[in-house]
């Protein structure tokens, strides 16, 4: 990853089903939706916020689960509902005075393919739809749910020069 386009990040964007989570939606007897975080993806996400990166959340579901998530990680800006992720994520650069190429996208499948290739840091996990796979500047070694947004946190904080001070703030 060239350093200087990380330097450049001012907020990372997340797309939740496959990315933040392994895909799967149960549901419960009761109708209830469950979903399973990665717990070392909420830390990634956390450090990024330390180094000064605003994370926000793109999906195409609604979910109160996605929320609750969003809110124990201290992510402000949750944008659910939404298919078009990169007019969404556009919407967030205007409200914000940032260029796309101030972005990274993660998502890991066709709704997110139009934002990968426009964020100035498009990014995928290692399961991904194989056409995003193809198109990401930045793949994962670890499928979506599995600890993909930690590595790429971790990624774009090392090439930023910003990993090893935070990685000192835990001694």
């Amino acid at each position: 990853m060239n350093p200087d386009t990380a330097r450049d990040i001012k907020l990372l964007a997340l797309d939740v089903d496959g990315v933040l989570t392994d895909g799967r939606i149960t549901y419960g007897n009761d109708g209830e939706e469950l979903k399973s975080f990665n717990i070392k993806d909420g830390l990634g996400i956390k450090l990024m916020q330390r180094a000064g990166v605003e994370v926000t959340i793109i999906t195409g579901r609604q979910s109160n689960i996605v929320e609750r998530r969003a809110r124990e990680l201290g992510i402000g800006t949750i944008i659910q509902g939404r298919e078009d992720k990169l007019s969404a994520l556009q919407e967030l650069c205007d409200d914000r005075g940032l260029q796309l190429s101030q972005c990274a996208y993660m998502g890991d499948d066709l709704p997110d393919l139009a934002a990968v290739r426009a964020a100035g840091i498009g990014m995928t996990v290692a399961d991904a739809s194989p056409v995003l796979l193809a198109t990401a500047d930045w793949r994962s070694s670890q499928r979506g749910g599995d600890g993909a947004v930690r590595e790429a946190c971790e990624t774009l904080l090392h090439a930023r020069g910003q990993l090893e001070a935070l990685e000192a703030s835990f001694k």
